[in-house]
């Protein structure tokens, strides 16, 4: 493969991150590749923006011969940054996120700062992917996800993506000789079933920790959460458009009715 691509490197967990190390190790053997990443964890910010504060750009020696900034806002301030700043009038052959540690399938891919970095870049028309491993240790092991990436990663440089510019890609947590291999399919109509820890503080004053169970009510076998409880990699194609299609023609009727005039 040429090295003529430009790969941009992202992800929500910060610049020292395992995930985001393995992901470089792969990159560079594909092109030219940029890193820019928060100087913070940043799971969970979703597509948040910096609009109250200034944002600041540090380049860093994390990865030799690779030019890399930490940035002190969230992973979608990254990617704007880079598109706009460090990188302004330069094209971007591909922008990947991660790889995060634990699962950004299904309703997770709403909150997560993962996906939504490599949204932001698909909004600017660059093809993206997020990348992530169902494994929240700091010390997981990556490899067995990298033969993966990899192979997905030189899929999209060399065929591109057309009307989806996003894939959402997770990895189960298996040694290599256990994943099954890949499956296209659909984000899953799952969500998570809250509830908060409440607890009192030395001073007296109450606070909440956030949990949760996450619950699956969608049991077909064309889903992201079958694929990886299957031993597969799921990759979804992803997007921003939040509109609910089928529902337009049943509200239709809503044009033709009345409004009253406010006195």
């Amino acid at each position: 493969m040429s090295n003529r691509y430009r790969i941009l490197i992202t992800n929500d967990d910060g610049m020292a991150a395992p995930g985001l190390r393995a992901l470089v190790e792969v990159a560079r053997e594909l092109g030219e590749v940029i890193v820019v990443a928060p100087n913070s964890p940043q799971s969970g910010q979703g597509h948040a923006i910096t609009i109250e504060e200034p944002l600041r750009l540090f380049p860093v020696n994390a990865f030799p011969g690779i030019k890399a900034w930490e940035c002190s806002g969230t992973p979608v301030d990254c990617v704007k940054l880079a598109k706009h700043v460090l990188l302004k009038d330069q094209p971007i052959d591909l922008c990947v996120s991660g790889i995060n540690h634990g699962s950004n399938a299904s309703i997770n891919i709403i909150y997560s700062g993962t996906l939504s970095a490599a949204m932001e870049a698909s909004l600017e028309k660059i093809n993206s992917i997020g990348f992530s491993l169902l494994d929240y240790s700091w010390d997981a092991d990556f490899r067995p996800a990298q033969h993966y990436v990899r192979h997905i990663m030189e899929y999209v440089l060399e065929t591109g993506l057309t009307d989806c510019k996003l894939l959402n890609v997770n990895v189960p947590k298996l040694p290599m000789e256990k994943i099954r291999g890949l499956r296209i399919c659909r984000q899953a109509d799952a969500r998570w079933r809250e509830n908060f820890v409440e607890a009192t503080d030395p001073r007296g004053q109450k606070y909440y920790w956030l949990t949760g169970e996450f619950v699956n009510g969608d049991p077909q076998d064309d889903t992201d959460i079958w694929a990886l409880e299957n031993g597969y990699v799921s990759v979804v194609p992803s997007g921003h458009d939040l509109t609910h299609h089928r529902s337009i023609p049943p509200l239709k009727p809503l044009e033709q009715t009345t409004i009253p005039q406010k006195i």
